[in-house]
């Protein structure tokens, strides 16, 4: 636990309710609404839970629906579901078969639509691939892939067969996809001869191919023709996609799976160097993400929701596949960055596709507004109706920016937080019934008991930050880091007693409403992307030039934070600027492109206790260029500050 509580500062008094026009149609249109069913939903928790899951397919119902003892818990237990049948099949008995379920829109402007039943053929076709290839329930497959219809397609197919999917964002090194597959012990990769980013082909099958160098488990991987370039191909290990396809039929019944069968392992930074496979199960990820889409984004047959989030990130998996297809609704995806080829292109899809619920990240609306107006305004963007912001608390700043240019004071903004290990959203207005205030994610959802406690565990009076913890059990939640109950016991539940910790710092205001305040522990998070130190440390370390190093964020207007190294080179070793990018270019190759460190600075010592701590918390003052408030009389050499104070990035 953090041994200091956090002081609050920020101050935010502007309410904007509801426009009537939206609450008179909205699923939930009143806070009487909403209290009912939040009050409903804690003193009657498990027949609350029920009611929900009944408006979903089950091949055998549960005989209970909650078997909770923290922190082991199992929803729905004994009942039989899979969520691939619930994103496809359940609607191909209706008009919806013909209906968009997927609009994809590659970089270079094609455009793919996929209709509920040529998903739902696809996704057999891919699954009998699997199976083919001596998939089995249970064993894990790693996704490597573009933001394109196929990834999509895989995961659906490896949940349709009870085969775990383990995606890894595309932007990250052979060296992170070697951890990740060697810790989930997978046999099978899916990847892509490249993807399209800024005009650039990202060469996603030679990372695979020196990954797999060192990943002794793997024995076939499938790929994607996406760019046409030319790539090494193992006759023996790899397989083309469009050709192992030819090889199977598209019928592919989805197996009946418990409801506590594991569906994904998605891995995220840990405050030690090994990264953590946070893994969900089938059941109550399934109900919680069809319930939180429908209250949250408020989806409605005729709706064009865009999640822009790659599927690589848990926002990804929760709110733009499983979520949104379990409720029937079109999704929209993209390939490549926002600003290519101008600085116009998610409003310039907006317009064409007539999007409706717009959901991106705050990194992203700094960056709009760096831009400028003049691009969103190029283009026609009445047909949105709702507006939403994931992955860090957005600046009160940059929300009127939002609701002013992009929604034009018409549209609810949904501030939603949650984290990978929630699985689905947990705290954020629900756009018929909350008056908002810029920057706050105002009410916990239905079923979900938040509370902010001091470093003791205490509730901390209203007005006071403190620290961020879950009370009560939710269908969603993570089961266990996937190889490690242990490591899961002692980083969630070992905080607060009979509390799952957050590790985000919060406040809530005299309304109950809550204001996140970022992480307490040494996560970076990086335009809404959570990255450890150590691990950006240990990239930094393992280059022989490099004795020691500490790695904390710095404040940045556009993506909140960016990493600030400090390093201490080995006797003889000459600093400069070719050391300082040689360094930056050895972390992207260790870890991926996100962590290369933004401000890196070489010293001759770190500020250290007497015990040997580094003391992260004066290297961040320090980077963000305050001064130090707090104790400094552990520091071994106080001198050290100083000298560090005078290094410029």
């Amino acid at each position: 636990m953090p041994q200091k509580d956090i002081d609050s500062l920020l101050s935010e008094d502007r309410r904007f309710p509801p426009p009537a026009s939206f609450r008179s149609g909205a699923r939930i249109g009143s806070m009487e609404e909403y209290e009912k069913m939040y009050r409903d939903s804690v003193e009657n928790r498990e027949e609350f839970w029920a009611a929900v899951a009944d408006k979903l397919h089950w091949f055998r119902k549960w005989d209970e629906v909650l078997r909770w003892e923290a922190p082991k818990a199992e929803w729905f237990v004994g009942g039989k579901t899979n969520l691939s049948y619930n994103c496809l099949d359940v609607h191909l008995k209706t008009w919806r078969r013909n209906k968009a379920a997927i609009i994809w829109e590659g970089e270079p402007g094609e455009t793919r639509i996929l209709t509920y039943q040529a998903l739902h053929r696809e996704v057999c076709h891919f699954a009998n691939v699997l199976k083919r290839l001596g998939v089995k329930q249970g064993e894990p497959v790693i996704l490597y892939m573009p933001m394109v219809p196929e990834l999509a397609i895989a995961m659906l197919a490896c949940a349709r067969i009870g085969a775990p999917h383990s995606i890894i964002f595309g932007g990250f090194s052979a060296a992170s996809i070697r951890d990740r597959v060697n810790d989930a012990k997978a046999r099978v990769v899916i990847t892509a001869d490249g993807g399209w980013r800024r005009g650039e082909v990202v060469p996603l099958k030679e990372t695979v191919d020196k990954a797999v160098d060192e990943c002794p488990t793997i024995e076939q991987v499938v790929v994607l023709r996406r760019t046409g370039r030319e790539i090494a191909f193992h006759p023996e290990r790899d397989h083309w996609w469009h050709e192992i396809i030819e090889a199977v039929d598209a019928d592919c019944p989805a197996e009946p799976l418990d409801a506590e069968h594991p569906l994904y392992i998605l891995y995220t930074s840990g405050s030690t160097g090994k990264p953590k496979g946070v893994l969900h199960t089938t059941g109550g990820y399934m109900v919680g993400t069809y319930a939180t889409s429908r209250w949250v984004f408020d989806l409605k047959e005729e709706d064009t929701y865009w999640c822009t989030a790659d599927i690589g990130w848990v926002t990804g998996h929760s709110y733009v596949v499983y979520g949104i297809l379990a409720n029937g609704a079109t999704t929209v995806m993209y390939e490549g960055a926002p600003n290519w080829p101008e600085a116009d292109r998610f409003w310039s899809i907006v317009e064409k596709h007539g999007v409706t619920i717009f959901y991106t990240a705050p990194t992203a609306i700094r960056a709009f507004i760096k831009w400028g107006e003049q691009w969103p305004d190029r283009h026609d963007l009445s047909s949105l109706r709702l507006l939403g912001t994931v992955g860090e608390p957005i600046n009160p700043e940059a929300w009127i920016w939002y609701h002013t240019v992009i929604g034009k004071k018409r549209c609810p903004i949904v501030d939603t937080w949650w984290q990978t290990e929630t699985g689905t959203i947990m705290i954020s207005p629900l756009p018929g019934a909350t008056s908002t205030r810029p920057g706050s994610a105002t009410l916990p959802l239905p079923g979900v008991v938040p509370e902010i406690v001091d470093h003791d565990g205490r509730p901390v009076e209203k007005g006071k930050g403190g620290f961020l913890v879950i009370r009560e059990p939710w269908p969603a939640m993570l089961r266990t880091i996937y190889g490690d109950d242990e490591r899961y016991k002692t980083q969630y539940w070992s905080t607060v007693k009979d509390a799952y910790f957050t590790g985000d710092g919060a406040r809530r205001d005299d309304d109950d409403f809550y204001w996140l305040m970022g992480r307490v522990d040494d996560v970076i998070n990086i335009a809404g992307h959570r990255l450890g130190t150590m691990e950006v440390e240990s990239a930094l370390v393992s280059h022989p030039k490099v004795a020691e190093a500490a790695v904390v964020g710095k404040p940045d207007e556009i993506r909140g934070e960016v990493i600030a190294a400090f390093v201490t080179v080995e006797s003889g070793v000459e600093t400069g600027a070719d050391l300082e990018k040689e360094l930056k270019d050895h972390v992207v190759e260790e870890i991926g492109a996100i962590a290369r460190p933004s401000d890196l600075r070489f010293t001759d010592a770190l500020p250290k206790t007497r015990s040997g701590k580094i003391m992260r918390r004066l290297l961040r003052d320090i980077a963000a260029g305050r001064e130090s408030a707090g104790d400094t009389t552990t520091l071994e050499d106080e001198s050290i500050l100083k000298r560090l104070r005078e290094k410029k990035p």
